[in-house]
């Protein structure tokens, strides 16, 4: 599926306003990133059709489901659409099986076969269960299952996994991936969480008081430097890498375009493509390779630009590493000394890389 999704919204709450104008791919998962009170939820309801804002407008791959300006505003009902919230919201009076056909009764087209979605999710050895006898992840999984079920040509995540703790979102983020991967049809994922972020979105919408801060693929809206205090101390990007040899000293190699890194023995096979984060914090910088470091990855990097953090003393420099960026963070003095400038070539040295898998 391609095209795109367009939203323009205004509305007016008191001392809140929301006045966002989207373009979000027709593609892959677009997350809708910002502290809480900044409108991420709003957006998403009125995507929706659940709020009805005066003047919006919201069209699916050319599909009008709302213009004001001609009368034309579609209820939730007709939209073909599938939700998921905080809160399952599963019919407690049925088993797993029964909350799924709900949803495919739903399903204004052909469905999907409920078995193939019940083994994509892993919830197939589940389906004789009420939603009792579930855990927090088990019963999100069902959810997601249940709107998928409905034929959506898209898919709305408000928050799925604030609800649950640590244990029970590394139990579903594998599934959330693997929809990544499967699905044919856009997500549009509400998160405050900027690991969720960085491990399940392409595209990056950053909200503020109800406006649009930033727009764009995710690792362009990740990688700027005017945007450090909004991301704080987990300012950083990903790297598509895939993995290239397991090497006999248990550290297995990953390549990307801008070069090589080692982590610790995976056990995914030679081929298979991981997501890693890099924070800035966890990047050092040097003008010349260290021969005598313990540091193992140390790429060639050249600086693009650099501006002032939050922290007082601090700078956050961005690097392009090949085709990647990559930002580091380091001190206004350790930037003086290294004469750190747009231009300069340069060594990154990464001190911790995060696999987002």
């Amino acid at each position: 599926m391609s095209g795109q999704i367009e939203a323009r919204f205004r509305l007016d709450r008191g001392d809140f306003r929301l006045d966002v104008d989207l373009a979000l791919p027709g593609h892959g998962v677009s997350a809708l990133f910002g502290h809480s009170g900044s409108g991420k939820t709003t957006c998403l309801r009125a995507l929706a059709g659940l709020l009805r804002t005066p003047g919006g407008y919201v069209a699916l791959n050319g599909e009008i489901w709302q213009d004001e300006g001609c009368g034309l505003f579609l209820p939730t009902h007709r939209r073909a659409l599938g939700m998921v919230f905080q809160d399952a919201g599963l019919f407690p009076h049925l088993s797993v099986r029964g909350n799924m056909e709900f949803g495919q009764r739903r399903a204004a087209t052909g469905s999907v076969a409920l078995g193939d979605i019940a083994e994509l999710l892993g919830i197939a050895h589940l389906l004789d269960r009420r939603p009792a006898q579930l855990s927090g992840g088990e019963r999100q999984r069902v959810a997601i299952a249940r709107a998928l079920l409905t034929a959506p040509r898209v898919l709305l995540m408000d928050e799925p996994l604030a609800a649950l703790d640590l244990k029970r979102k590394l139990e579903i983020l594998p599934y959330l991936e693997n929809l990544h991967r499967e699905l044919d049809i856009p997500v549009i994922y509400v998160s405050h969480s900027p690991d969720e972020v960085a491990r399940l979105a392409d595209h990056l919408v950053l909200l503020d008081a109800g406006r649009v801060v930033a727009s764009g693929p995710l690792n362009s809206v990740l990688s700027r430097t005017d945007l450090s205090a909004v991301f704080a101390d987990d300012a950083g990007v990903v790297l598509e890498t895939h993995v290239a040899e397991h090497e006999a000293d248990d550290l297995t190699r990953l390549e990307f375009p801008g070069g090589t890194i080692y982590v610790s023995r995976r056990p995914e096979p030679v081929g298979t493509r991981l997501r890693c984060r890099i924070h800035a914090r966890d990047v050092s910088l040097a003008l010349v390779p260290a021969s005598q470091s313990s540091i193992l990855n140390c790429v060639a990097a050249t600086v693009v630009d650099l501006a002032p953090t939050e922290t007082p003393g601090h700078m956050l420099v961005r690097l392009a590493v090949g085709s990647d960026p990559m930002l580091a963070r380091i001190t206004r003095r350790s930037a003086e000394k290294l004469g750190i400038r747009p231009g300069l070539a340069l060594r990154a040295q990464i001190k911790s890389v995060a696999l987002l898998a």
